[in-house]
């Protein structure tokens, strides 16, 4: 039954592993790969990495759950009348549930390496854990829009009137345009899910600030779907299910 009850378990599958593949492959370019300079893949290369993720889990499950791999994603297309509210919570706790696995996993390889320390592991910051120093005002701003944007990109090109079979890659693409805007200023969230994971293992201030990872992404995920709601008219939505 498509996009019924019998069918959630293996949606929520789904959405457990495109969201550890996001967290997993994303935060492992910061956290492993980025640390060796002579390898070259630097700023450019993590903000390319979260991109592909999404990408290829879109393509790879997002025709079995929609690909949302993000609480965000979830709450804005609900907000948009894209999303079942009874599927709401259960892809939400499917999609921490997954990104705490995935930093548990990346966190048992990095600390493989001697003289390793956790440091930020990847976490997201505002104030002096903000990369660039950012104000915890700067941060929020940029985490709204940021996400805001996010679920514009992906609303649009799900829409039946999109070109069809080319979502994944606006959506990567979109994606690895907001890191490259605000790694500098957040380390870049617009994913609670993403945000909670490392916090968790980076601990201390990280895990005090994880509400603004929360409440900002969650903030610009709602005012989008409000907008797509009259913006597209409801002339190009996509089906309610998954």
């Amino acid at each position: 039954m498509k996009g019924g009850t019998m069918d959630l378990p293996r949606r929520l599958g789904a959405e457990f592993f495109g969201t550890f593949w996001l967290v997993f492959g994303g935060c492992g370019s910061a956290v492993l790969a980025a640390t060796f300079p002579a390898l070259g893949i630097g700023f450019l290369g993590v903000a390319l990495a979260f991109g592909l993720t999404v990408l290829t889990m879109v393509y790879a499950v997002g025709y079995i759950s929609g690909g949302h791999f993000n609480p965000a994603v979830t709450v804005g297309l609900f907000a948009a009348g894209r999303f079942k509210g009874g599927d709401v919570i259960p892809y939400v706790v499917a999609q921490v549930i997954a990104a705490i696995c995935a930093a548990a996993v990346l966190y048992v390889i990095a600390s493989g390496k001697p003289g390793w320390a956790t440091g930020a592991f990847a976490a997201n910051g505002y104030g002096d854990l903000s990369p660039g120093k950012y104000s915890l005002g700067a941060c929020f701003v940029t985490e709204t829009v940021m996400t805001f944007f996010f679920l514009v990109i992906i609303i649009g090109s799900i829409s039946r009137a999109a070109a069809p079979g080319f979502a994944g890659i606006a959506i990567g693409l979109g994606l690895t345009l907001i890191h490259l805007v605000s790694i500098p200023v957040t380390n870049t969230s617009v994913n609670p899910a993403r945000s909670t994971g490392p916090a968790l293992f980076a601990g201390g201030g990280h895990v005090a600030q994880l509400w603004l990872f929360w409440l900002a992404p969650l903030i610009g995920a709602v005012l989008a779907g409000l907008v797509a709601r009259w913006l597209h008219d409801g002339k190009a939505a996509m089906a309610p299910e998954p």
